[in-house]
């Protein structure tokens, strides 16, 4: 049992799910430590009193893995391990009444836009003037940037506008602002994100104005490298395509999950466009943007999905050779258009089938492309040293989900959050090998 003491109190904070999720978490740790508080991002060794889990509530899985951590903590506090214990995030914004009445030992639970409220329970104010100075836990040199919170969009499977509420985007300046920050640290990459990165101040401007936030923030002295992530094709502001050909330091990368292709998907999952206006997107992306990296991200198994759908979408991959692609299995979420109105009428077993078949294409295409860049030399920024091989991304990549270029520890030199110059030698599905030149 722990012994009481007069100890100072130390938080550790737990982050579960997306990298929203991590930003979220990293703006609690600024406040925090702003507010003289002592406080840990996911301490391996620690010695912390308070712990706050921050939830994701996304799907299935990640929903277990939150409960299951949740669970995990309420029985070390149980055994005196820890003092306190709050839950905030996704997870808790959606179903805290429910959570309330099944865990009882939680101190406080809070949802996704409750900073405020958190911090008052350290007898802390959020401070504002925090924003320049916020603190990040990847590797310095690269930074997940969250310029909006929440989703207007409808469609049907997703229950990202149940836990995130509507679209709200960060003001310009407060954007500006946090970017230089993060240069004057050392932050070389900037990772924009967002529910749908193109709906970027429609609220605030009364216009899609994400072409002029890329400007301002590509105009900040020490990001080299902008990249976009998680933008929607329905309404897609073209002039992003014009400000990525006239400033070298946003990278020739799109992330736009399509999710699927055929007509009768799309009209079922209330995507708001149809096959042949995707087709002409894609094609006036790789128009205008030469050499353009497009990554997107498909769902298997949707309720109304046919065998014809599913063959449709693989063929149309095969056809559109998207330089990364990822799939989910779809996932039962209540109070979704499509959990409440339409039967989960595709096997799991089916779904996996699918699933694996749209891995199976993306993978041929994948080694294909990547055996086309065999002779070439790029520009690498070099994340991590892995066992024998420092490991680093080209402007086509993005940490975690895409591929990587390996140069080899003992026939290199490398430092950590750094670019060089990268000849790559050889090939493999999802990686690149290579010597600096």
């Amino acid at each position: 049992m722990k012994t009481k003491t007069l100890k100072k109190n130390k938080v550790n904070i737990v982050t579960l799910g997306c990298s929203k999720n991590l930003v979220d978490s990293e703006m609690m740790f600024t406040q925090l430590k702003g507010n003289g508080i002592a406080v840990t991002h996911e301490a391996e060794n620690d010695d912390s009193n308070i712990v706050i889990i921050n939830t994701c509530g996304f799907i299935d899985n990640a929903k277990q893995e939150s409960i299951d951590t949740i669970l995990n903590y309420a029985q070390a506090k149980d055994q005196g391990l820890i003092d306190k214990l709050f839950v905030t995030g996704c997870l808790s914004e959606r179903y805290k009444e429910d959570l309330q009445k099944e865990i009882t030992n939680v101190d406080a639970w809070f949802g996704t836009r409750e900073l405020p409220a958190l911090l008052k329970k350290f007898k802390a104010d959020y401070k504002h003037e925090l924003v320049g100075e916020r603190l990040i836990t990847t590797p310095g040199h690269y930074a997940y940037f969250k310029i909006s919170e929440g989703c207007d969009r409808p469609c049907s499977f997703c229950a990202i506008p149940l836990m995130r509420g509507k679209h709200i985007s960060t003001p310009i300046e407060d954007l500006v602002t946090q970017a230089k920050g993060l240069a004057a640290k050392g932050t070389k990459e900037l990772i924009l994100i967002a529910q749908d990165l193109t709906y970027y101040g429609l609220d605030l401007y009364r216009k899609r104005n994400l072409d002029d936030l890329l400007r301002k923030l590509s105009d900040v002295e020490g990001i080299e490298w902008i990249r976009l992530q998680y933008a929607y094709p329905s309404g897609f502001p073209l002039e992003i395509l014009d400000v990525m050909r006239e400033r070298s330091n946003i990278c020739n990368y799109l992330d736009m999950p399509l999710q699927h292709i055929s007509d009768n998907m799309l009209k079922i999952m209330r995507r708001g466009h149809d096959k042949q206006k995707l087709t002409d997107l894609i094609n006036t992306f790789r128009d205008r943007v030469p050499g353009i990296a497009l990554r997107t991200t498909m769902i298997a198994g949707h309720p109304g999905e046919t065998k014809q759908d599913h063959e449709e979408l693989v063929g149309f991959i095969e056809k559109t050779r998207f330089d990364r692609l990822g799939v989910f299995t779809y996932s039962y979420e209540e109070k979704t258009h499509a959990g409440d109105s339409m039967k989960d009428d595709v096997p799991e077993r089916t779904k996996k089938k699918r699933a694996e078949e749209i891995m199976a294409a993306q993978e041929k295409i994948s080694a294909e492309l990547n055996e086309s860049k065999v002779g070439n030399t790029y520009k690498v920024l070099f994340d991590r040293l892995e066992g024998d091989y420092y490991i680093g991304r080209t402007e086509f990549d993005s940490p975690e989900v895409d591929n990587e270029v390996l140069v080899k520890k003992s026939e290199n030199i490398v430092r950590l959050g750094d670019f060089s110059q990268v000849k790559i030698t050889s090939a493999a599905e999802f990686d690149l090998y290579g010597v600096v030149v």
